[in-house]
C-alpha cells in the first residue's frame, strides 16, 4: 500500500475506486446528455421566469456538475491499494472499534466514499481522532485534542478491514 502522507491523497480500495469511476463516467455522459434534454424541453414551455420544471432541471445540473467536480478531484487525488492487512494496526480502510467516554463506538477509518452506502459512522484519517489513531494497534491508548480545546482519552479495542 502506498502512504497517505499527501494531505490532499485519499486511501480508496480498488473496489471503490472502481464505484466511484464509473459513476463520474455515468455523470460526464449519459447523466449530461439527460440533464441536457430536460432543460431543452422544459424551455420549450415557455417563460422561463416562471417555470418550475426548467428551474428544477438547472438545479439538478449544478449538483450533477458540483458532483462530477468532487469525484474528479477524489479520483485524482486517491491513493489506491488493496484493504489493509488484518494485523490490528490502524489505517485508513479499518474498521475500529475503540472505548472513549466510557462507551464503545465503532466507526470506519477513511473517506466516506470508502463506505459507500455503509451504515457505519465514517472518520477522515486526517480529523482529529484519525490521526491520533493512524499507526496504534490493537489495546493501545492514544488522546487528542477537540476543537474546544479538551483532550479525549481513546483505547483501541480492535480494527479489522472493511469488507463493504
Amino acid at each position: 500500500m502506498t502512504s497517505t502522507a499527501d494531505a490532499s491523497a485519499t486511501f480508496l480500495t480498488q473496489e471503490s475506486f472502481d464505484r466511484l469511476k464509473a459513476e463520474r463516467d455515468h455523470l460526464v455522459g449519459a447523466g449530461r446528455t439527460e440533464i441536457a434534454k430536460r432543460i431543452e424541453e422544459a424551455r420549450l414551455e415557455g417563460d422561463l421566469k416562471e417555470n418550475g420544471g426548467y428551474h428544477a432541471a438547472k438545479e439538478e445540473q449544478g449538483k450533477m456538475e458540483a458532483r462530477i467536480r468532487q469525484l474528479d478531484a477524489l479520483l485524482r487525488n486517491a491513493v489506491v491499494g488493496e484493504k489493509p492487512a488484518d494485523d490490528g494496526i490502524v489505517e485508513p480502510g479499518m474498521v475500529v472499534t475503540v472505548e472513549m467516554f466510557g462507551e464503545t463506538e465503532k466507526f470506519l477509518l477513511g473517506n466516506r466514499e470508502i463506505g459507500g452506502d455503509t451504515d457505519l459512522d465514517v472518520y477522515s484519517e486526517k480529523s482529529p481522532l484519525g490521526a491520533a489513531l493512524l499507526g496504534k494497534a490493537k489495546g493501545d491508548e492514544a488522546e487528542y485534542e477537540t476543537p474546544n480545546g479538551k483532550v479525549v482519552k481513546v483505547k483501541i479495542i480492535d480494527a479489522v478491514p472493511y469488507d463493504g
